[in-house]
């Protein structure tokens, strides 16, 4: 297991007006859509030419010494985009603070918060689902866990955890409230909250995944970019104006006039991994 990755659970230095819709999405997930038909290619490949999403630039965020992790202090920002989005306080914290760590380590990937966030709502009203909530501490109330994939109106994807995250050892299931599939979490994990812990069941962990994972192709900032990347989440045109549309009208609802407050960062000793401890 590698080393954990501390994760920017914060907002820091960032202006509320950085709620761009050139970001990215995620990665594979329920796939409850149906697949990418040529003639939805071809329709997809003639919207390159389409206006990009406006992308302004992220500030830089504070950076983390070793062994340090910014966090939020001022939650004026927070309370009141909450408020006028909807999405609750503790989820939305992850989202923003995934992608202030994505705009200071990957640069160009062009990640903004408001996608994340739309992600978030299309596959799980953030964590809402089945009467869940997000808890404080960033972990769902209960497991969530996606329809079985076992090719019956979805994609097959046989067992690959033995059961491990979906408590299904026959065929996979989409688990957390960003819904990886187990076989994505084991290739792109990462410790959001710094606790030793990869849990698709945190949403800093998810938020922090989902970021780094989005950045991995490139550029989002473009139109192309961004569909590209939420396309490779679910493979369906109609998925990707779903999120689309919320992650427009978390812009509108947050606004731009009022800045983020910066993060303080606060001393954290995160748990060994277990690798680290033997």
């Amino acid at each position: 297991m590698r080393k954990p990755i501390r994760m920017f659970v914060a907002i820091a230095a960032m202006v509320a007006g950085a709620l761009f819709l050139g970001s990215g999405a995620l990665f594979l997930t329920l796939a409850t859509q149906a697949p990418q038909s040529q003639a939805q290619e071809q329709d997809l490949a003639q919207q390159e030419a389409a206006e990009a999403p406006d992308a302004p630039p992220l500030p830089a965020a504070r950076p983390a010494d070793a062994g340090d992790m910014p966090r939020v202090v001022d939650s004026e920002w927070l309370d009141a985009t909450a408020e006028s989005t909807d999405i609750p306080r503790r989820a939305l914290q992850a989202y923003v603070g995934a992608a202030v760590w994505a705009g200071e380590n990957q640069t160009s990937c062009g990640l903004g918060w408001n996608t994340l966030a739309a992600v978030g709502e299309v596959e799980t009203n953030h964590g809402r689902t089945d009467g869940g909530r997000i808890e404080e501490s960033g972990d769902v109330s209960k497991p969530i866990i996606g329809a079985r994939l076992d090719g019956r109106g979805v994609r097959e994807i046989e067992d690959t955890d033995d059961g491990e995250l979906d408590d299904d050892e026959e065929f996979d299931r989409a688990v957390g409230p960003m819904q990886f599939i187990p076989q994505s979490w084991a290739a792109h994990a990462r410790d959001g909250n710094g606790d030793g812990v990869e849990d698709p069941q945190n949403i800093d962990d998810a938020a922090l995944t989902a970021a780094a994972y989005l950045c991995t192709g490139g550029s989002l900032s473009s139109a192309p970019g961004w569909e590209k990347a939420v396309m490779s989440y679910n493979s369906s045109l109609d998925y990707v104006e779903a999120v689309r549309g919320t992650a427009d009208r978390y812009a509108s609802a947050a606004g731009v006039a009022r800045p983020a407050p910066p993060a303080e960062t606060v001393t954290v000793t995160p748990s060994p991994s277990p690798a680290e401890q033997n």
